[in-house]
Parts: structure tokens; C-alpha cells; sequence
């Protein structure tokens, strides 16, 4: 599996941005795709995942409600639209994904659960 991250940029505080990750390569074997960010500093974070038919979706407090996961299963993407962004926004983001069996809320949050990370994508929100 190769994960290809894409859409990151500077943009203002409130603006929307939105991020794409190309999935390539035994995609049947994916249960769960999911974005982290890390900013400098600080220990990679647990941003939004969703399960491989696009119908769970599970988000980190601080994100809830400004961002949303989905999934094009045409072009075999993974999109995270960002919205209302804020300076604490400010990262690398990383798309990751998972061969374990069956999509578990508390598991998706965790770095340890993805096999395959992209190369991330920089988003820099300024005030």
C-alpha cells in the first residue's frame, strides 16, 4: 500500500483547506484510513479516521465540527476538508492506513493501529 498526501499550504485563520491522499497499490486489504498531525515539538496527533466504505467516521475533539473525513472511491482517495482553520492548525499532516480487521473507534486514534503513513503534507495557518 503507498499513500500519497496532497493539498497542504498557508493559509489565514478561518479559511478552508482541504487535504487529498492518494491510496495505491492491495487497497482490498484496508479496513480503516486516518490523518494525524504533527507540529514541531510534539508528538504526531490523532486528527479524523473513517472506515474503508466511508460509513464511521470518528474525529479528535479539537477538530470536531470544523473538519470532515470522507473517502472517493472513484479516484481510491481520501480527502480531509478543513474548515474554520486556526493557527493551532499549524503542521504537518499525515495520512495513514490499516489492515487490521474491523474498525474500532478507540484503536483509530492511535499511531500504533497503521501499518502504511504517507509522507505528509505542510499546513501553515497564520493569525
Amino acid at each position: 500500500v503507498q499513500l500519497q498526501a496532497s493539498g497542504g499550504g498557508l493559509v489565514q485563520a478561518g479559511a478552508s483547506l482541504r487535504l487529498s491522499c492518494a491510496v495505491s497499490g492491495r487497497t482490498s486489504n484496508i479496513y480503516t484510513m486516518g490523518w494525524f498531525r504533527q507540529a514541531p515539538g510534539k508528538e504526531r496527533q490523532f486528527v479524523a479516521s473513517i472506515n474503508w466504505s466511508g460509513s464511521r467516521t470518528h474525529y479528535a475533539d479539537s477538530v470536531n465540527g470544523r473538519f470532515a473525513i470522507s473517502r472517493d472511491n472513484a479516484k481510491n482517495t481520501v480527502l480531509l476538508q478543513m474548515n474554520s482553520s486556526k493557527p493551532e492548525d499549524t503542521a504537518v499532516y499525515y495520512c495513514a492506513a490499516s489492515t487490521r480487521a474491523l474498525y474500532i473507534v478507540v484503536r483509530t486514534t492511535e499511531p500504533a493501529h497503521y501499518e502504511y503513513w504517507g509522507q505528509g503534507t505542510q499546513v501553515t495557518v497564520s493569525s
